[in-house]
């Protein structure tokens, strides 16, 4: 396949660490791609920029204040700024755009990208709360509209990469790489301690706040566990997490003959995300070569359970299934939020989902609505644990 015309870009989070990274492969690649639409939570300056480097036709912020901050700065330049979920929808369902880069941290993406996939969108999906909370109405939804689904997440591309060419029913298992964080040798003691600081230094990754903390908890890897469930049809039993400090192998898939196919390459996101925007083709990126000859012995490792109980919670919440995730992963949010305002210790992290879990009877999902209320209620349920005091 070659390029004859300019692909469409929607980018839902496009001030985000995705978002970003994305825009920067668009500006490397003009004659392939453009932007139609961009979306923020908040950030008006950089978004400002955005659009001046990338002229969209539209833009959303998903607050309200914030959006009339862009309009009063922005003026007469001709783009339209709109706010809140409609004007995300707005950005996400733009007639013009062929693929929607889906990028928005948690389940804040959830009604935009849905909207998408109902337009008729291809989807590069990069929000792994998603399919953690809505996988069997999203994947549904997207087998109705026939659309593409191209994951961006580093291991979920590299197990759609590896499948290449591969049969499905010959897949023995699937194994999710992961770094550890920064506490992949701290013991569980050690962690009571730890402070805001140490959990934002990923030693392997830049991200976003929200992401950091959730791969020093490992939620980050039980979110993904739920998304590759939904992604390649596989019961949690055949996806396996192993920590790889290296980040270097991205993951694998094993098959039935013993065979184990990986994809591996430098940590940095452009290549999964180029992948996704470029797919079957690949582009050409000015990156890094990985060099293996010189400090890249790979090492693997089972994760600890009791110091990794985020990990562990998300696979009990895939097993109770309905409306579980969503509850789970709602109460995860709120809880990496008050630890991020140093409301609450590390360890209470998951402390705090797990009592939500727990007072939760899963129901099963018969359609968006009920999604969005359990999600509310998962919220709600760990902000008044939070402001009595976990325990």
């Amino acid at each position: 396949m070659t390029f004859k015309e300019q692909k469409s870009i929607a980018i839902l989070g496009s001030t985000g660490s995705i978002g970003v990274s994305t825009l920067e492969i668009v500006a490397a690649f003009p004659e392939r791609y453009r932007v139609v639409s961009l979306t923020a939570g908040s950030n008006v300056s950089l978004l400002k920029k955005q659009i001046r480097q990338f002229r969209p036709e539209v833009v959303a912020l998903a607050d309200e204040s914030a959006a009339q901050q862009l309009r009063d700065e922005m003026g007469t330049e001709g783009i339209e700024i709109l706010c809140g979920v409609e004007g995300l929808t707005t950005c996400a369902t733009h007639a013009a755009a062929d693929m929607v880069v889906s990028a928005i941290v948690g389940a804040a993406g959830l009604v935009p990208t849905m909207a998408a996939v109902r337009a008729g969108k291809d989807i590069a999906l990069a929000n792994k709360e998603i399919l953690v909370a809505a996988g069997e109405l999203f994947m549904a939804e997207v087998e109705r509209q026939g659309v593409r689904l191209i994951p961006v997440d580093s291991e979920h591309s590299a197990i759609f990469q590896s499948l290449a060419g591969q049969r499905g029913q010959d897949v023995r298992r699937l194994i999710l790489t992961a770094s550890g964080g920064p506490f992949r040798n701290t013991s569980l003691a050690d962690l009571k301690g730890v402070g805001l600081a140490e959990a934002l230094a990923h030693p392997n990754w830049e991200m976003g706040q929200k992401i950091t903390i959730d791969s020093a908890t490992m939620m980050n890897k039980g979110l993904e566990v739920i998304e590759a469930h939904w992604l390649f049809n596989l019961p949690a039993a055949q996806i396996a997490v192993h920590i790889h400090p290296q980040s270097i192998v991205h993951s694998l898939v094993e098959y039935c003959d013993g065979a184990v196919i990986a994809q591996l390459g430098i940590p940095d996101m452009k290549t999964p995300i180029a992948y996704a925007l470029s797919w079957p083709e690949r582009l050409p990126l000015k990156q890094n070569p990985l060099d293996l000859c010189n400090g890249s012995d790979l090492h693997f490792s089972e994760p600890d359970l009791e110091r990794f109980a985020c990990l562990g919670l998300a696979y009990q919440a895939l097993a109770r299934g309905g409306t579980c995730p969503a509850v789970m992963n709602a109460a995860n949010e709120i809880a990496v939020a008050a630890f991020l305002q140093e409301k609450i210790g590390f360890l209470q992290i998951p402390e705090v989902i797990t009592r939500v879990m727990n007072s939760h009877k899963p129901l099963a999902i018969n359609g968006l609505e009920q999604v969005l209320a359990a999600d509310n209620w998962g919220r709600l349920q760990a902000t008044e644990l939070i402001a009595e005091g976990v325990s």
